[in-house]
């Protein structure tokens, strides 16, 4: 499909490229061979019509006007270039600051920009002009502050996509600057349309300017422009027409010429020069996780933690009193099905929730450090540094306009002040050790697999040497094979740097294989933590029973319907009393829905929040049969 496109745009493209190396020629060469013949009056020639020696007339003093159109191109199209990129570059700038702004100056920039838009550019031009003073430069400056409005709300909306995407809060997470994340990860994917829209403006600003000047606004004699050429020649429309179309086709021709070029430009932005291969460098040791623990041993200790999230119907409170703790080189699992509050744990440690969100916590400890006592910027320095966060979808996470080597080099260059080339060398040396070449350096994320994609996501992560590891569901869009491998790659990593890993899924079965611990949720709560080896067989919380009875195994009997939990989860903004499992509980009693019960020792490893926890001996299938 793509040649039949390219066939069909490759004509409009030639007669483009044709119209506008035409204006560059005009305006180069113009001045240069016809500026003596349109500056010089000839008395004999006063107001002449078409001839041989002046195919479009002459004006009032006997000058040449195709000379002075030719002449006035230059004039004409470095005035609209002017202002086009004054006013785009302001309006984008405001626009896409949006993006990376906190909630409250994002709030009164959109207000701003929406009073803005109120007027009508073509008036506040006008009014700009006169204020300024009639001229070139006055009409240029107006032209341009009328054009900021549009070019801000374009930015602004199409920011406004790029702001929710995994990869600018991965790029978050690694604690870029609000001007990296602007140049880097939000002008490049909004550049089509804006390139689009830059184009088209230039040809509304030269006949704007031209507009300006017909008026008397713009440029002042003795200069001239076609504006003003436009005028000169309206009293003798009806007599001689062609000393004033001439003027007004040329205008035409430019603006048409502009938006042209938009339209080429809009379908071949992306397109860039290959980036040169880095040549690999020689496996090296892994380097250990940055930081260190605490002096209590633990890279993470959470404690008490609290999520609410506003919405139209009322506060959602969907992570309550959790706690957790990850020792070096342990891989802890968070499991529970969806809407459990797993990830929204995850985000609240790396300080990724939305602006509107209500955290709080008795402890929040990260290598030590308590993140409570630092100031914002030495928070983000510290999460950048000393936390990496593997995303569920990889396709999302990594910015679709930038190549591999950017990707995975601007955390160290940002945070360690390495060169580029020793930034591009790390990066080789992180590829080869997820098992990819390092020729992919070059690639975009389009041009990779899954597992691919997802292997970048962990070198980009490891780049930082961090201490914790969030995996938010890291194989749920990869085949089982691939699955496989991203959990050795994991473990290996896990051994390699002693990094604690924060395993965030769905398959019970998948985290009983390869994870240390496991934190089951339900409706916010940690309901049970135990050892990954019990999971098959000593399990005591109905609700753990019941999801490890809900795998399917090869010996099931393939009569029987699978096993399901029945029911559905609680609605957090009306939780019920009690147990939150209770209603879907076939072991609930009266005592479960009157009080919610509290995380109780069974043993040194294996904690659970139930009235009645199920006896191991009993079958887990049993729990959900009702």
């Amino acid at each position: 499909m793509p040649r039949p496109l390219d066939r069909r745009r490759s004509p409009m493209a030639r007669v483009t490229a044709a119209m506008l190396a035409s204006l560059v020629v005009l305006a180069l060469v113009g001045p240069l061979l016809r500026g003596a013949a349109a500056d010089l009056p000839d008395l004999s020639a006063v107001l002449q019509g078409p001839s041989a020696a002046h195919p479009f007339g002459t004006d009032d003093l006997g000058r040449d006007v195709l000379s002075r159109i030719l002449t006035a191109t230059r004039t004409s199209l470095l005035l609209a270039l002017t202002a086009t990129v004054l006013g785009a570059g302001a309006g984008v700038l405001l626009g896409a600051s949006t993006a990376v702004l906190g909630p409250r100056a994002g709030r009164l920039l959109a207000g701003l920009i929406n009073l803005l838009l109120a007027f009508p550019a073509l008036l506040v031009a006008m009014f700009l002009a006169v204020v300024f003073g009639a001229g070139a430069g006055g009409a240029v400056l107006a032209l341009a502050v009328a054009g900021v409005p549009g070019f801000a709300r374009l930015a602004q909306t199409l920011a406004a996509g790029v702001a929710g995407t995994d990869h600018l809060a991965a790029a978050r997470v690694l604690g870029l600057r609000r001007h990296r994340l602007l140049w880097r990860h939000v002008l490049p994917n909004i550049a089509e349309p804006l390139l689009l829209s830059a184009s088209t403006a230039a040809g509304g600003a030269l006949v704007a300017l031209s507009g300006l000047s017909f008026l008397g606004l713009g440029v002042q004699p003795p200069a001239y422009d076609w504006g003003q050429l436009l005028n000169q020649g309206l009293d003798r429309i009806y007599a001689e027409p062609l000393p004033a179309l001439a003027p007004g086709l040329a205008i035409l021709y430019a603006a048409l010429t502009f938006q042209l070029l938009g339209e080429v430009l809009a379908g071949g932005v992306a397109r860039r020069s290959p980036a040169t291969r880095t040549p690999a460098p020689p496996l090296a040791p892994w380097p250990k996780a940055g930081g260190g623990p605490a002096e209590d041993g633990l890279v993470l200790q959470v404690d008490d933690l609290h999520v609410e999230l506003p919405t139209a119907d009322g506060v959602v409170r969907p992570v309550r009193g959790v706690s957790l703790a990850l020792r070096p080189g342990e891989i802890v699992a968070l499991v529970g099905e969806s809407g459990s509050g797993k990830s929204l744990t995850a985000l609240a440690v790396a300080d990724l929730l939305p602006e509107d969100a209500r955290v709080s916590r008795r402890t929040l400890r990260l290598l030590g450090a308590d993140l409570a006592a630092m100031t914002p910027k030495e928070r983000d320095q510290h999460l950048a540094t000393g936390l990496a966060v593997i995303f569920q979808n990889p396709a999302s996470a990594l910015n679709p306009s930038l190549r591999v080597v950017t990707q995975l080099t601007e955390a160290v260059r940002a945070h360690r002040g390495a060169s580029r080339a020793q930034a591009a060398w790390e990066a080789c040396d992180a590829l080869r050790r997820v098992a990819l070449p390092a020729a992919l350096l070059s690639s975009r994320p389009h041009q990779l697999s899954g597992g691919q994609r997802q292997r970048v996501m962990i070198a980009s992560g490891l780049m930082v040497r961090p201490g914790l590891i969030i995996a938010d569901e890291p194989t749920t869009a990869l085949d089982v094979t691939v699955q496989r491998q991203i959990t050795r790659l994991l473990s290996q990593i896990r051994r390699d740097t002693a990094a604690a890993i924060l395993f965030i899924s769905h398959d019970v079965a998948l985290v009983g294989e390869f994870c240390d611990r496991v934190l089951v949720m339900y409706a916010g709560t940690v309901v049970e933590t135990l050892p990954a080896d019990r999971l098959a067989d000593g399990t005591r919380h109905p609700y753990t029973r019941a999801l490890v009875a809900s795998v399917p195994d090869l010996a099931a009997d393939r009569d029987r319907p699978l096993p399901t939990v029945e029911g559905a989860p609680p609605d957090l903004l009306a939780p019920p009393p009690g147990c939150a499992f209770a209603p879907r509980c076939p072991h609930r009693r009266d005592h479960c829905t009157e009080q919610a019960p509290p995380m109780e020792d069974l043993d040194a490893d294996h904690r659970v929040a139930c009235w009645y926890p199920v006896p191991v001996a009993a079958d887990p299938a049993t729990v959900v049969a009702s």
